[in-house]
């Protein structure tokens, strides 16, 4: 059985749970972080960076979401969220480290600012700014989208999940965005797995 530290809320933990659902793992997790506390010297010793989550599969201890979800895939989903041809799975790769490297710093502010910060402690300009840059990068990804199904092909991928859980974000929190056509068709697709549904599509906080 796998064992997850991490509280349901957390983004990055919300892309290992999706994770684990889409391959049928028996798991138990473990509500650590935020308001739970729980990063103890005992967390520590399985993830020195004090951070969630933190998963322990059979003895196997990876933190960093990203990385989990590589090596769960890798692990339990060949065929599936893990491509056999190389040169998909490098599509999922970059996708999931552009996610990691470019979206996650911008919507952070965005998300923060006006999910988790009291109205009068706002940043509004930095919202604003973190916004009008989202609208831009997720361009991107709808252009990118234009002619495929999925992020790496035609079939869901772990490229698929780290964007997958942002852009649940992105779209339902109070802002502008453009028109984003084929991210939406990719979107809709994501919401009709029941997995995106039970562990991503929860109230925002």
């Amino acid at each position: 059985m796998i064992r997850v530290w991490g509280r349901n809320n957390s983004v990055n933990v919300q892309k290992v749970m999706w994770t684990i659902a889409e391959l049928g793992l028996a798991h138990e997790r473990l509500d650590v972080g935020g308001a739970f506390g729980g990063i103890d010297q005992a967390y520590r010793e399985r993830n020195p960076h004090g951070l969630i989550p933190v998963i322990d599969d059979e003895g196997t201890v990876v933190w960093e979401s990203n990385a989990i979800v590589r090596y769960l895939s890798a692990r339990w989903g060949q065929g599936t969220l893990w491509h056999a041809d190389p040169a998909m799975r490098a599509q999922a790769d970059q996708w999931m480290d552009w996610q990691q490297t470019t979206v996650q710093p911008l919507i952070t502010p965005v998300f923060w600012g006006l999910i988790r910060t009291p109205p009068e402690q706002r940043d509004e300009a930095a919202i604003a700014t973190a916004t009008a840059r989202l609208g831009q990068i997720f361009a991107m990804l709808d252009r990118h989208l234009e002619n495929r199904p999925f992020i790496a092909g035609d079939t869901l991928s772990m490229g698929d999940i780290p964007l997958g859980a942002l852009t649940y974000r992105y779209l339902n929190l109070p802002i502008e965005r453009p028109d984003l056509p084929n991210l939406q068709r990719w979107y809709a697709r994501l919401t009709d797995r029941a997995a995106f549904r039970k562990h991503v599509m929860i109230p925002l906080t």
